[in-house]
């Protein structure tokens, strides 16, 4: 079992800030453009969720733009877990500028709909198009004395994982890994769980299978698929459950949620943890009360290699300056 608790948005000015563009049409459909780089982490979708949310619209009535400096300049990197923090309460602005903008037109035919109420603003001059920004979190940091917080949150986790290892060979096969993170009010549970698994698979091949080898003279050998192996279908758990906690308190956030594209990196230790646990069940079977030190990533060489007997006695060992290292140990 293995907990975690990464941080969440950055309290920095030049980290926290987003922008956006939104745009209603006289159709009564919208368009947004956000300054987030979408790379399979669900940010488009969750950009349209919020402006549906804000606007009262149905989804099918938001469309989005591909990220493009023509129309949100000067955007943040995406990374750090924050995309959808920052950009979502871009868009959210953006989306309450208009409401504001078009109150009196609402006001006037309640019952109305969206195209009712674009084509009535356009009658009488009223832009249909505003821009948000995001401005980053209050910091209640003070990096002279050291004192505050210098994130928004923090995300709460655990992971409690089930292996199996083969003693002759050091393979490993995961059983079970169960899951539960705190992840504020979830936008979006099925991007989020997605988020999690991924992260939590990365982070096991990490610790078990992603191995650099190098030469005396500091010349990578793990070059390519056939020498640096990643996780594939058949390293996945077979039973997989990701939970989630209730939200334990309201936050300044965009509706409450947390970012969780890295924090279920760390998890992936948990299988590590257990493959150790195993190796020392086997060893304990087989009498072998000695001292147990396994390194990561923790590969079949090094599973079987610490399931010792007969066979791995035969094995020379490596003695102390028989090699030159490639590295200077910290």
């Amino acid at each position: 079992m293995a907990p975690c608790l990464p941080e969440g948005s950055e309290i920095l000015p030049w980290a926290g800030k987003a922008a956006a563009l939104v745009h209603i049409y006289l159709d009564g459909s919208v368009l947004v453009t956000h300054g987030g780089i979408e790379m399979g982490q669900g940010v488009h979708t969750k950009m349209i969720q919020v402006a549906s949310r804000e606007l009262r619209m149905p989804l099918s009535n938001v469309h989005l733009r591909g990220t493009s400096t023509e129309t949100v300049p000067n955007a943040n990197a995406s990374g750090g877990s924050v995309v959808a923090d920052l950009n979502g309460l871009a868009v959210k602005d953006a989306c309450q500028t208009l409401l504001k903008r078009l109150e009196p037109i609402i006001s006037k035919n309640p019952r109305g709909t969206w195209k009712d109420w674009a084509q009535a603003a356009f009658d009488e001059s009223i832009s249909l198009s505003a821009t948000g920004y995001f401005r980053g979190y209050e910091s209640n940091m003070n990096w002279e004395t050291g004192e505050g917080h210098p994130f928004e949150y923090f995300v709460y986790g655990a992971a409690c994982s089930e292996v199996e290892i083969d003693c002759l060979t050091g393979a490993h096969k995961n059983i079970r890994t169960d899951i539960v993170m705190d992840v504020g009010c979830s936008i979006n549970p099925a991007l989020d769980i997605g988020q999690i698994e991924g992260a939590f698979i990365q982070g096991m091949g990490l610790y078990t299978i992603e191995e650099l080898n190098y030469s005396p003279q500091g010349v990578l050998y793990t070059r390519g698929p056939d020498q640096y192996k990643i996780p594939t279908i058949c390293d996945i758990p077979t039973e997989f459950h990701v939970s989630f906690l209730p939200p334990s308190q309201d936050s300044n956030t965009l509706y409450s949620s947390k970012g969780l594209g890295e924090s279920g990196i760390f998890l992936g230790c948990s299988v590590f943890f257990a493959i150790h646990d195993a190796v020392s069940a086997a060893r304990q079977e087989r009498g072998l009360r000695g001292p147990l030190k396994l390194n990561s990533p923790l590969t079949p060489e090094k599973i079987r290699m610490a399931c010792e007997d007969k066979f791995t006695k035969m094995i020379p060992r490596d003695k102390p300056g028989s090699c030159v290292p490639w590295n200077i140990p910290i």
